[in-house]
């Protein structure tokens, strides 16, 4: 009879954990297909908010269904940019070419590791924060500093990674030199994911301090 109520119980659990996923995977899925409210064109790239529920998902859930959720954000980018393409797209997708550029195996590896990493990291990040502090309750610092991990993860890993495999082609798409495409990174880093990575440390303070809530947490089931 326990055996049988603790396999009950684990099937419960796992269920839940299924469905918490479930949840923050059609967020996420809702995000990048809402035109201009996921992926928001800019020409040379396409700024983003998605990894926000990445990160919100990865301290509530933990780093391995964050990972799970840093996936399905990998992969909606990698959808959009096969269907609906900008000049760079090849950067994302074996399936788009310019010209004589396209896109391989470095496309999926830009695509998908940093979007992994975005709910994983967040998690250790915070962890860290709180043990330091020795606080019980959500931390604000470690909130802030959680959410703009998770931000400059993708983007620094994602531009870094553009310029490993793509340096040639990438300056030729926006028309740069290839002696000076770094530094067009680096304008795009300052441009694009710094901006991203203080929106997403303001709004993982603001919903994290919520739902890290111990009450809110037991009513969650997390």
């Amino acid at each position: 009879m326990k055996n049988n109520t603790v396999t009950g119980y684990a099937r419960v659990s796992k269920t839940k954990g299924m469905a918490q996923v479930a949840l923050f995977a059609a967020l996420i899925v809702l995000m990048a297909f809402t035109p201009f409210l996921g992926y928001i064109p800019l020409g040379f790239t396409r700024a983003t908010i998605i990894h926000i529920p990445v990160i919100i998902g990865s301290l509530l859930l933990g780093p391995k269904k964050g990972a799970g959720l840093g996936f399905v954000f990998g992969l909606t980018s990698f959808i959009n940019n096969t269907i609906n393409p900008t000049v760079t797209s090849f950067v994302f997708t074996p399936f788009y070419s310019l010209g004589e550029y396209s896109g391989g195996v470095g496309s999926m590896i830009i695509c998908f590791v940093p979007r992994i990493l975005v709910g994983v990291i967040p998690f250790y990040v915070y962890r860290g924060v709180k043990k330091l502090q020795r606080e019980e309750k959500a931390s604000t610092a470690g909130l802030a500093l959680a959410g703009i991990s998770g931000a400059l993860v993708n983007t620094l890993l994602v531009m870094n990674l553009i310029f490993v495999f793509f340096r040639d082609a990438y300056a030729s798409a926006n028309g740069v030199a290839a002696s000076a495409v770094y530094g067009f990174i680096l304008s795009v880093i300052g441009i694009n994911g710094v901006p991203e990575a203080i929106v997403a440390g303001i709004i993982t303070v603001l919903i994290g301090r919520v739902l890290l809530n111990k009450n809110v947490r037991a009513k969650l089931g997390v």
